[in-house]
């Protein structure tokens, strides 16, 4: 883990070793001021010598000066050291999600991945900077006050050693109870932004279906759970404080005692027995400090667990030892081809799927819900592997194809549309970086979208809010389509994406389809039938497997399935027959 994290620090390494440099500077002055003082008592104040006096003031106020300028710097170069840390972090977890796979992304939430990026980073922002600058000023600064205290007086340095055990064995007990309840808190915040995060997607079914209420129950519900954990937690730490004042004021009643006997008794000046006050601040201050930074640490222990969970997690899709760029044509083939999302040949949600279709091949996919017609689809660019079989496009297994290359000849219009924040051409460009103004016209006008578009006061330079909120489905699913027209793809794949236009749109899609792209191989997943059955081939889905494979006429012909579904489509069937 920790090879992991430190590995993060890149650039800022210099920042990073110039800190505890500039501590120990700082530290070893702060130490030597006590002596300087004490001198300053006993041969300038008591013995009223005026030439001591200046000489050792103006060292004081040297070094007071030196000590202030080296905790400065420490303070400036700890601060770049860990923002940079924190950078850092963010850019390497950030571009670990995006090499994800789908089923990597599976395993981590969208909250929790926010969660990480956000509150972890921040806690382990927080705790590097300790690390680095308070972290080493402490045990310096207790080593050597130590000494100095072991120099001025052993049998008063005994206390030290005395009270040491105490505020170790008390910040074990501390720590070892508050960590766990820390790792809940961070799992329940990925929770609590799941919940944010889900009210604010769909405010607007919460609203028409009232549910505020329910909403507001369900976030105070996580949000008590998170404060009830962190006041536990909290109760843990708070010992800390009580215990180190315990030790501090019983160090500081035994040196008053013993120090006050011993000057009484003229084994002890009254300059060394002001130095050993300041060294007994300086040592249980430094204690103080230690479980400041033991109790941060004990914090961002969860969170450093949680980050380097997503750091350490490697895409199960990789490219091959020698990735082909190069494409023959867009057929596409199935060779006995099972999917299982668990990777369990027991719990497959596709089974021996065999197939060949040519390149240019338009080809209909028709099944009910939860029959695997997405997940088919979804093979073609390696958005996941086979467990069993083999995909082949161009005549190659996906697998030998560099990954890029692969999706970048393969375009795909999703189920779930989404429109980023930006203007439509923005949008469009996803498509094509350096399309121009007449290629983003000509495209949408494949998709239908160049008339409503022109409909707005801005056209292509429209603002479309996050998610695309400010147009309607079918204005988005055909920006969608047009996006992906933009690609000049070998294979295209439209997941159910005409569904929220009305069917004369659709049928223009799809004649736009047959004379301007006609040597890209298209896949149409579709509910009606009206959308697909000018298709070269319909395949129907059923339980995860091939019920049906043929033109419009041979399926309505011999196939039941596509029968009933015909039926209840064209003359008047119900939709509970449709159903059934």
């Amino acid at each position: 883990m920790l090879k992991r994290l430190t590995a993060c620090i890149r650039e800022y390494r210099r920042d990073t070793i110039l800190t505890p440099l500039t501590v120990s500077m700082e530290v070893l002055l702060e130490v030597m001021i006590p002596r300087v003082m004490a001198r300053l008592i006993d041969s300038g104040v008591e013995a009223g010598n005026l030439n001591q006096i200046l000489k050792l003031g103006s060292l004081l106020v040297a070094m007071a000066l030196l000590s202030l300028t080296f905790g400065a710097l420490s303070g400036r170069f700890a601060a770049r050291a860990s923002a940079g840390f924190a950078k850092n972090l963010r850019h390497d977890m950030y571009h670990r999600v995006q090499d994800f796979s789908f089923s990597n992304l599976d395993k981590f939430s969208t909250a929790g991945i926010v969660t990480r990026l956000t509150t972890d980073v921040s806690n382990l922002q927080n705790a590097f900077q300790m690390i680095i600058r308070i972290a080493v000023r402490c045990p310096l600064m207790l080593v050597f006050a130590f000494a100095m205290t072991v120099r001025i007086n052993p049998r008063i340095a005994l206390i030290f050693l005395c009270v040491v055990p105490i505020l170790v064995v008390g910040l074990f007990v501390i720590i070892r109870y508050a960590h766990p309840i820390f790792e809940r808190v961070f799992h329940t915040y990925d929770t609590l932004n799941n919940v944010v995060q889900e009210n604010l997607l769909g405010i607007r079914v919460v609203k028409s279906y009232v549910r505020e209420d329910y909403e507001t129950k369900k976030f105070h519900t996580i949000s008590q759970s998170i404060y009830d954990d962190f006041t536990r937690a909290e109760k843990a730490l708070a010992f800390n404080m009580p215990l180190m004042q315990f030790c501090v004021y019983a160090c500081m009643l035994l040196i008053s005692w013993i120090g006050a006997k011993l000057v009484v008794g003229s084994q002890m000046t009254t300059g060394d027995l002001t130095s050993l006050f300041n060294y007994t601040m300086q040592i249980l201050m430094s204690l103080m400090m230690v479980s400041m930074v033991l109790v941060m640490i004990t914090l961002a222990r969860a969170s450093a667990e949680r980050i380097t969970e997503l750091l350490a997690e490697e895409s199960d899709l990789k490219n091959g030892s020698n990735p082909i760029a190069e494409m023959a044509d867009g057929s596409v083939c199935f060779e006995h081809v099972s999917f299982s999302y668990a990777n369990d040949l027991e719990k497959l949600c596709l089974r021996d799927v065999d197939l060949s279709i040519q390149s240019g091949e338009t080809v209909g996919i028709l099944g009910g819900t939860g029959t695997s017609k997405s997940t088919l689809v979804q093979l073609i660019p390696r958005l996941y592997d086979a467990t069993e079989g083999v995909v082949k496009v161009g005549g190659r297994d996906v697998r030998t194809y560099d990954l890029e290359f692969l999706r970048n000849q393969v375009a795909m219009v999703l189920q779930k549309n989404t429109l980023f924040s930006g203007t439509i051409k923005e949008n469009l460009r996803w498509g094509c970086e350096t399309a121009s103004d007449e290629e983003l016209e000509r495209v949408c006008r494949l998709a239908q979208a160049d008339s409503f578009i022109q409909e707005f006061p801005d056209k292509y330079d429209t603002h479309i809010e996050q998610g695309g909120s400010n147009v309607s489905g079918g204005q988005k699913q055909r920006l969608c389509i047009a996006r992906a027209l933009l690609k000049k793809p070998k294979i295209l794949i439209l997941d159910d994406s005409t569904s929220a236009v009305d069917t004369k749109t659709d049928a223009l899609i799809r004649r736009a389809f047959r004379e301007e792209i006609p040597e890209t191989t298209k896949f149409i997943i579709a509910q009606r039938i009206s959308s697909i059955q000018d298709a070269d081939h319909i395949i129907i889905m059923d339980g995860g497997g091939i019920a049906g494979f043929g033109t419009h006429e041979e399926l309505l012909a011999n196939n039941a399935i596509y029968r009933e579904v015909y039926e209840s489509q064209t003359k008047g069937g119900n939709c509970d027959e449709a159903a059934e």
